[in-house]
């Protein structure tokens, strides 16, 4: 194949309409070989050396290669791991910049640089080939026609996030074909996407779909890295979600289905780590290319500085490896329409090594970005390395989930004591961590649970984590659940226990739902989805982890009718969604935009909040418009009398909602003076005018 010098830019395999420009960065290797496969990526056809070397970029032009070209890098230098350098031409490597791959990894010892075996301290280069058990990139043409594709361009205070896994959503979705169930194109069945309208969802967040691999270990078990949290392709999707026939383009198909619904995506995106692990793990790509500059390694650079557990970090401080994720961000943005990212272990992204900086390089970069500062950005904000929980603390323009406000919500409704002053932040959006430099109240990301932890219906029917099909003795997952079984383990034909499970996740829900913030509802919790118990079900692609469509308990049938009412009230009450953060200012007549109040009728004071045993409470919120809503919660085991005085110059109340059994609405009136009984461990919503 006849190959010219070509350009260092685009990175990647790039086809121009007359032929194939590819671009690799090393700044440390000492030749760059494009090898070419046939169709089925079995057979090495050719190897061609790059040409050129500018700029610490190998590259060359291609102009009788077209897209549909199955290719492979190899890299020559030193294999010196004292010195970071794990150079092995045997190695197949992936693209960084490929947008398809072709195959799966198959686990092999030829995976690995050096000899499996051999001694950690010396650990000698393995030459055998490892091109057989690899994936292989294909050349793609990635125009696409978008047509009258329209973002929805949600506002934030507008925002209402499902959680959801691509192939957990539609597996067992009957209406579904079966060759598109677990796909991409499944989402973008129009039954999927009306479920989500109905339920009121405007923005669904998608675990990793960008490539992935499944552990070897897992593999060795029976078992799958289902999560996806193990990324090595920044640029292309996991094959594993694209239908027969469904090609490089069904991604974008099932993007612009949901944006004529109304529903905007979002990507949780993995750029703290990557699939290759420690310095005992696989050579697939990063590690091959350029293993010094792509990763952050130890003082001792035979090993990795790792923050992320997952074996490396990726070295974002290095010009070339933070243009690489930021031109991955620009791909999905631009090329692919998606509207914003969930950033896993975010924390990482901003370290300086042992300490976290708001103003690193990769959020200074982000933040002048023209396109990606218009993307809705959402950090996970934390790590595994010193001073790692940094919830707060990102910069603005960021939103952040907010595991302390989910926190306080389970244990509240668990009737823990000391917890009522936190839960009472959590209502408005935790000003304390948020409030400055301008940020908003959606900056909180809300959310009772997610894909990590306990389901709602698992969290009040175990006390305990029951992670054996794991296959690790029941020792992973979290210790600290804030769980209540509300009297026995499990599942449980007893009616009394049912009925206190339902009323517990309608108060979660609840809660949820009325407090400040984006609230974020993982996939399933509508419907009761159980996973008996497991809180870290991240190797289980079965039944445990996907979408239950059909014998729902009577029970879990009215609990998503109730998620729907809850949503629509959301979205219909000024009072739910706040643009600025409220600190009890007057709004008009000497009204308070937020009043406390005891189920006495009185205001509370200070002295209140410290009482350690406070689990019954009131709170009012007041606009300019004389409208106010009341908010009653009671998490004793004991019914509550709450007194709604005639001085908070509201003549009466009308009860919107009871979580006490579930109805909506209920349209009881109350004059004030006058009194509404809350039943045990729940809530209740009132609306009222005042003069």
């Amino acid at each position: 194949m006849r190959v010219r010098n070509g350009l260092p830019y685009p990175l990647g395999a790039t086809w121009d309409g007359s032929g194939v420009n590819v671009s690799v960065f090393s700044a440390n290797a000492e030749k760059i070989e494009l090898c070419l496969f046939d169709t089925n990526g079995k057979r090495e056809l050719e190897r061609i050396a790059l040409p050129e070397y500018t700029h610490e970029v190998w590259h060359g032009y291609f102009p009788d290669m077209r897209p549909g070209q199955v290719y492979g890098l190899r890299a020559h230098g030193p294999y010196e791991p004292s010195r970071g350098h794990r150079f092995n031409p045997n190695k197949l490597l992936i693209d960084p910049y490929a947008k398809l791959l072709l195959g799966d990894l198959r686990w092999h010892d030829a995976c690995f640089g050096y000899r499996v075996g051999s001694p950690r301290q010396d650990l000698s280069m393995d030459r055998r080939d490892s091109a057989f058990v690899m994936p292989k990139c294909v050349v793609t043409d990635t125009a696409t026609t978008w047509g009258d594709d329209v973002r929805p361009q949600r506002l934030w205070g507008d925002t209402i996030i499902y959680e959801a896994h691509v192939k957990g959503m539609t597996a067992l979705h009957p209406q579904v074909p079966e060759q598109l169930r677990g796909t991409f194109g499944g989402l973008a069945d129009s039954r999927v996407i009306d479920y989500l309208v109905k339920l009121g969802i405007t923005a669904i967040e998608f675990m990793p779909v960008q490539t992935f691999f499944d552990d070897r270990y897992l593999v060795e078990k029976r078992l799958s890295n289902y999560w996806g949290y193990n990324t090595i392709g920044f640029f292309s999707t996991a094959s594993r979600y694209i239908s027969p026939g469904g090609g490089v383009h069904e991604f974008k198909r099932m993007v612009r289905k949901l944006h004529e619904a109304g529903i905007e995506v979002i990507l949780d995106v993995v750029y703290n780590h990557t699939a290759e692990g420690n310095e005992l793990g696989p050579t697939l790509s990063f590690r091959g290319l350029d293993n010094a500059s792509y990763y952050i390694l130890g003082d001792d650079r035979r090993y990795y500085f790792d923050t992320t557990g997952c074996g490396n970090t990726l070295n974002l401080k290095h010009p070339r490896v933070l243009q690489m994720v930021m031109d991955s961000l620009r791909y999905w943005v631009e090329e692919c329409h998606v509207d914003g990212f969930r950033f896993d272990l975010a924390t990482a992204l901003g370290r300086e090594r042992d300490s976290f900086e708001p103003s690193s390089v990769f959020f200074d970069t982000v933040r002048q970005d023209p396109v990606l500062s218009r993307a809705k950005l959402i950090a996970e904000p934390w790590d595994l390395g010193p001073d790692g929980y940094q919830l707060g603390n990102f910069p603005p323009g960021w939103a952040e989930w907010n595991g302390a406000c989910r926190d306080w919500i389970r244990s509240f409704w668990r009737g823990d004591e000391h917890i009522a002053p936190d839960l009472a932040s959590g209502l408005l959006g935790s000003a304390a961590m948020f409030d400055r430099r301008g940020r908003r109240p959606w900056a909180s990301i809300n959310f009772v649970t997610a894909h990590d932890g306990f389901t709602l219906a698992d969290l009040y029917a175990y006390n305990e984590r029951h992670n054996e099909e794991n296959r690790e003795d029941n020792r992973d997952g979290h210790g600290d659940n804030r769980s209540w079984n509300c009297g026995e383990e499990g599942l449980t034909d007893d009616p009394d226990i049912r009925a206190l499970r339902a009323k517990m996740r309608r108060n979660a829900i609840a809660t949820l739902l009325l407090s400040q913030g984006t609230p974020m509802i993982l996939m399933g919790d509508e419907v009761g989805r159980t996973q008996h118990g497991n809180n870290n079900a991240y190797c289980q692609d079965n039944e445990m982890n996907w979408l239950p469509w059909e014998g729902h308990a009577p029970e879990d049938g009215a609990l998503i009718q109730f998620v729907r009412r809850m949503i629509a009230y959301r979205r219909s009450s000024p009072h739910l969604r706040r643009r600025n953060f409220l600190h009890g200012r007057p709004v008009d007549g000497g009204f308070l935009d937020v009043t406390w109040l005891r189920p006495s009728g009185e205001q509370m004071s200070d002295e209140d909040w410290q009482d350690p045993g406070l689990k019954s409470f009131g709170l009012m919120h007041s606009n300019e418009h004389r409208s106010s809503l009341l908010i009653l919660l009671n998490a004793s085991s004991d019914p509550v009398e709450f007194r709604l005085p005639r001085e908070l110059g509201v003549p009466g109340w009308q009860v919107i909602m009871r979580t006490e059994n579930g109805q909506w609405p209920v349209w009881d009136a109350i004059r004030t003076p006058g009194e509404i009984q809350l039943a045990d461990r729940s809530m209740a919503i009132l609306e009222g005018r005042r003069r």
